[in-house]
């Protein structure tokens, strides 16, 4: 009697098996086929974007293998044909290079960071202007000109740069915290360096020195 019951719940564990088996068998081809298919809808090719932050999120593994992201030389050099780029570059010297120039706070071999750089125009014009070593921080990246930093936490030492620049008039003003961007770039810049900072016309001496206390004003400068 216990031989048999044995071997009935062997021949039960077998059919089981096999159904598990065909059911397994089942769903891989579906997940196959919706994979295949999804490849397939896209027709016309990859799609391109400016960035992967700007790229839709991919639902197959199919949409992410074949996003396209430009390069990122290839967009700047698309920017630096742009009127507006050059305008911009033209501006920043204009109203700001050449006033420090005259003070001696910048040279060719000066240490300059950007803060809130967004896509490089400050950086690219700096190096335009002859600085070779510049550094664009922004809370996005933009490649190649801009790396990923906080400005209220600066990854770098103190008196780390001749000159400070942010050509954002919102920066300061608009920060999460104004008081500790300010005091950031106060503490990477060397003793003796230049801040320079676009502010918002709406806000004058009295918010920078508020801000800046560590700094003297030496003059204002319009044009930005």
């Amino acid at each position: 009697m216990p031989r048999a019951m044995d071997g009935h719940v062997r021949r039960l564990l077998n059919r089981v098996s096999i159904a598990l088996a065909a059911v397994a068998t089942a769903a891989l081809l579906q997940l196959f086929r919706h994979s295949f298919s999804s490849c397939l809808a896209g027709g016309g090719g990859p799609s391109t974007y400016a960035s992967l932050s700007l790229a839709p999120f991919p639902r197959t593994s199919c949409d992410a293998a074949s996003r396209r992201v430009v390069d990122p030389d290839l967009r700047l050099a698309r920017f630096r044909v742009s009127p507006r780029w050059s305008r911009r570059g033209a501006a920043l010297s204009a109203a700001a290079f050449a006033p420090l120039r005259r003070l001696r706070l910048l040279g060719d071999s000066s240490r300059v960071l950007c803060v809130a750089a967004g896509a490089g125009q400050a950086v690219d014009a700096i190096h335009a202007a002859g600085v070779g070593d510049v550094t664009g921080v922004d809370l996005v990246d933009f490649p190649p000109l801009v790396r990923r930093a906080d400005a209220h936490n600066l990854p770098f030492f103190d008196g780390a740069f001749d000159v400070v620049l942010s050509d954002d008039p919102g920066a300061v003003t608009g920060a999460l915290f104004p008081s500790r961007f300010a005091a950031e770039v106060e503490r990477t810049v060397r003793r003796g360096g230049a801040i320079v900072i676009a502010l918002d016309r709406r806000f004058g001496f009295s918010t920078v020195a508020r801000l800046f206390r560590k700094s003297r004003v030496v003059e204002f400068l319009s044009g930005l």
